[in-house]
Parts: C-alpha cells; structure tokens; sequence
C-alpha cells in the first residue's frame, strides 16, 4: 500500500471527511513521526509496532562492480520491530 492508497481508504472509510484533511491528518502523522526519529526519540503505536533509530557504525566495505576498498561512514537507520497483535495477526493468532 502506497501513501496515496493509504488516505483513498482512510476518506472511503470516514465519509464526513473531505479527502484533502485526510491527506492532511496523514502527512502530519507521517511528519511526527520522521521528526521524533530524526531527534533521536522512539516511537511506539500499541498494537501496531515500534520505531527506533539504529546507529551502524563506520566500516570498510567493498565496491561490487571494481571490488575495490571504501570506506563507509557511520550512519543512523529507522528499524521498526512488530509489536505482538501485528505479529499474531500476520500469523493468524487473531
């Protein structure tokens, strides 16, 4: 499901709303939640999962196309890790 996909259902689903607030409400939710990350917080939807910001650290990796040495800087990542009624969901536990 894309974003766009997304708030067609959302707008189908709450037909008091007008289309263009749902985008609204999902931009913004969408927007707090890359915000909290970039600060470094965590962010967790009950029932739904948990987002966090890994930090991998500077490596030396390898060009595939040359197989040549480069160095790779430190970065930080999203992850996200399914919280339990997601998991039992998607395993049919409920």
């Amino acid at each position: 499901m894309i974003r766009s996909e997304l708030i067609q259902k959302v707008a189908e689903e709450n037909p008091h709303l007008y289309q263009r607030d749902v985008e609204k409400i999902v931009n913004a939710i969408f927007e707090e939640i890359t915000e909290a990350l970039a600060s470094g917080d965590r962010v967790e939807l009950r029932g739904f999962g948990a987002f966090t910001v890994k930090q991998r650290e500077a490596r030396v990796g390898r060009n595939p196309r040359t197989g040549e040495s480069v160095q790779v800087d430190e970065k930080h990542v999203p992850f996200f890790k399914a919280g339990k009624l997601l998991r039992d969901r998607m395993n049919d536990k409920g």
